[in-house]
């Protein structure tokens, strides 16, 4: 069990340095530990038998299949790398089967409740006070670029081209790519940077984009309150950032936007995740019909 403790640690030292996020480092390093604690409760050795025995305990523990298969995904690819690494033989994980994840639509902000929300925050920003205009920038960000919400939180003032509008963006796995930005947002980034940034920012601080009142980076966290007090007020209900990641993807779509474009704007390694948005957009336009037409 120490060695297998020891290859974890490894294991997510090696995730860091393929440049995984600390969140997924987390997700892992918590996956793993709590399986090996299972081995050693139960008293199994690393073989399919004892996979399959955790992954029904937690089961019956009433876990999800997402989470049951973010789980197994966590420890397949940590058998993998102990058969790399000539720790094990033989791969259990090869033969871990995880349970197929029901398909569902993401849930898409409607473009009245985003344009509810920009117009209030809009007007709470004529005061020029630095956290009305900071929350303008942000939101008006998030929906124009359809970023994640820790791209955001992890943009630095240098990682924009003012002159061209576009943003250096760096995603999942280090990945950069360079997102455009529109007219409404690039007014929004100039009062922040002109009238509300300066009067947070400290000699220490960093090169943030988005500080606290403290002069410290924001933290995910801080936006996603944000974003969900402000949709809590409209139609869509309480929703996070990556709600207004779905409905910036679904209304370019709606407006006739390229797919493979809006893959490029996402970051999205495959154009079969992207290609989601387009089930919205048909669910979207049934329903449309279905309310509007007289033979529906």
């Amino acid at each position: 069990m120490e060695k297998l403790l020891l290859e974890r640690d490894a294991f997510i030292r090696a995730l860091s340095a393929r440049g995984n996020s600390p969140h997924t480092q987390k997700a892992y390093g918590t996956d793993i530990a709590e399986f090996l604690t299972f081995l050693k409760d139960s008293k199994s050795g690393l073989d399919l038998n004892a996979l399959r025995q955790w992954l029904w305990v937690l089961t019956d523990a009433g876990a999800t299949k997402s989470t049951i298969a973010r789980k197994s995904s966590s420890v397949r690819a940590f058998t993998a790398w102990l058969l790399e690494r000539g720790v094990i033989e033989v791969d259990p994980g090869l033969r871990l089967r995880s349970p197929k994840l029901d398909r569902s639509l993401p849930k898409v902000a409607t473009e009245d409740s985003v344009s509810t929300v920009l117009t209030r925050l809009h007007n709470l920003a004529t005061t020029d006070t630095p956290a009305a205009l900071r929350d303008l920038c942000a939101f008006e960000l998030l929906y124009a670029t359809g970023m994640r919400v820790s791209e955001l939180a992890a943009l630095d003032v240098d990682d924009f081209d003012f002159s061209r509008q576009l943003i250096r963006v760096t995603g999942k796995g280090n990945k950069q790519r360079m997102l455009p930005y529109g007219d409404a947002a690039a007014d929004a980034v100039a009062r922040w940077m002109q009238k509300g940034r300066n009067a947070y920012a400290l000699p220490e601080s960093p090169q943030a984009l988005l500080l606290t009142s403290r002069g410290k980076r924001i933290g995910v966290r801080q936006i996603y309150a944000l974003v969900a007090k402000q949709l809590e007020e409209t139609p869509t209900g309480a929703a996070g950032p990556h709600t207004l990641r779905h409905s910036a993807a679904t209304h370019l779509l709606d407006h006739g936007a390229d797919l493979r474009a809006v893959q490029e704007i996402l970051g999205h390694a495959s154009l079969g995740t992207t290609q989601i948005y387009t089930h919205v957009s048909v669910e979207r336009l049934k329903k449309s019909f279905e309310q509007a037409h007289p033979r529906a």
